[in-house]
């Protein structure tokens, strides 16, 4: 049966109050302030770490932690992040994790909360300021039954104007800085938290790439993940949602998935899920074969088209049962050493290492050899 439409047209003046208020302290008050007072180092060590805190804590916390359940966090984690999170001004976690749970669900049409169908501005920031949603609780039944969560949610407007503002401007004036500590670590935190969190739905559903799925509008975009903690790598994880990494290689820059392995090695962490190898190297195939084949339906000269379908096709079949025999030959040798099946015997965890060795170099052999059929971008 199809649900009701998520938004209809409504001019929410609070939250344009807000997003104007908090624009015009950063574009105006910024400079004004530095020109007539001295920066306290203070002030900017607050503004940081209220920067990385709340930005954390959304990427890590409202997005990995509470809508996709990627980790296990010990209660003085998830208070942590259900603090700063509202600090964040981003509504309660509750709220967050059901419409982005919506946002996965049904992405990029008529019920994605911030559709990019509907535009860049809309998915950026208009649907916060010109649309009234819908929000479905049903979907989040799970962060219900979490006291915590559940308070967050119902006295979000306190925990917010504490966390968010109080906070801050106690501390700032504390060390006698008062008005440096609401222009940067409050309005000026507030604004560059929230357009980088928004550009993951615009700039991320437009711009980059798409090595591993083609049928989502996500893209991955190494700019985005430098400013939103690893969330750029968003067509990663609209393919693999459930890993608590977006930035799958060592050399991509996700701080929030470096931060749940320091939790998890601090043993605030467990249960971390993550996709395994051979599924990631599987749907990069699975996507360079339908670029592939949407490149061929359209080459105009039929010689050429049956050449490369006949090579790459024959290449592709030989690839994918290579990359099958390699991970069945790796889940015998986890059994092995890991698993109920143990074995005592060096000789049969070496011979069975050996043939993982032979599966790997196998794979890379055919994967060399089907490069030369690969068709130009």
């Amino acid at each position: 049966m199809p649900r009701e439409p998520e938004a209809t047209p409504q001019i929410i003046w609070e939250n344009i109050a807000f997003f104007a208020g908090t624009g015009l302290v950063s574009l105006v008050g910024v400079p004004l302030y530095l020109i007539y007072f001295d920066l306290h180092p203070f002030t900017l060590w607050l503004f940081v770490f209220y920067l990385a805190a709340t930005g954390l804590s959304v990427s890590a916390g409202y997005h990995r932690l509470f809508s996709h359940a990627t980790y296990t966090a010990h209660p003085a984690v998830q208070w942590f992040f259900l603090f700063f999170g509202a600090a964040a001004f981003q509504h309660s976690a509750l709220r967050w994790s059901s419409q982005h749970r919506d946002h996965h669900n049904f992405v990029a049409s008529e019920e994605d909360p911030y559709s990019i169908k509907k535009g860049f501005w809309y998915a950026h920031i208009g649907w916060l300021m010109f649309w009234r949603h819908r929000i479905d609780f049903q979907n989040v039944e799970d962060l219900s039954a979490n006291p915590l969560i559940a308070h967050q949610h119902r006295y979000y407007r306190y925990w917010a104007f504490v966390a968010g503002v109080l906070t801050p401007l106690v501390i700032g004036a504390l060390y006698g800085d008062l008005l440096g500590a609401f222009i940067f670590a409050a309005c000026l935190r507030f604004a560059v938290v929230h357009h980088a969190t928004f550009c993951v739905n615009s700039v991320c559903h437009m711009f980059g790439k798409e090595p591993y799925d083609l049928i989502s509008t996500a893209r991955d975009n190494w700019l985005v993940a430098l400013f939103t903690n690893g969330e750029g790598h968003h067509n990663y994880h609209h393919r693999f949602p459930s890993d608590y990494r977006n930035g799958v290689f060592w050399y991509q820059w996700d701080l929030a998935k470096w931060l749940i392995a320091l939790l998890k090695h601090m043993r605030l962490a467990t249960d971390l899920k993550r996709v395994s190898k051979f599924r990631i190297i599987n749907a990069r195939l699975e996507t360079t074969q339908r670029r592939f084949r949407d490149w061929l339906t359209r080459t105009k000269s039929q010689a050429r088209l049956e050449q490369y379908y006949a090579d790459h096709e024959k290449s592709y079949k030989e690839l994918r049962k290579r990359l099958t025999v390699w991970e069945e030959r790796s889940k015998e040798y986890g059994e092995l050493t890991h698993g109920a099946a143990k074995a005592i015997s060096k000789v049969i965890r070496r011979a069975a290492k050996q043939r993982v060795n032979i599966a790997k170099l196998r794979y890379r052999h055919s994967f060399k050899q089907r490069k030369q059929f690969t068709p130009p971008p």
